[in-house]
């Protein structure tokens, strides 16, 4: 059920604090294992594999696709 509640709030941008109690647990700890899965990179993992599962079906479009970057000049040569 925390899954479930992380995507609630996600998907419906109430406050951690407004979880509702149908999902069982309280919204600290909805709000801990958020921040445990989040600095474990699961969300990332759990895109890739995702999107691994989606090319392998053949159901990806990439040509509604974007691809972003961001340039940033290194002062005083960088590091």
């Amino acid at each position: 059920m925390i899954l479930a509640a992380i995507i609630y709030v996600a998907t419906t941008g109430c406050a951690w604090r407004q979880l509702p109690p149908v999902f069982g647990a309280s919204w600290q700890t909805v709000n801990r294992r958020f921040a445990e899965w989040s600095a474990m990179r699961v969300w990332a993992k759990l895109y890739r594999i995702i999107l691994d599962e989606l090319g392998a079906r053949g159901e990806l479009d990439w040509s509604r696709c974007a691809i972003d970057s961001v340039s940033l000049r290194a002062v005083k040569r960088g590091s």
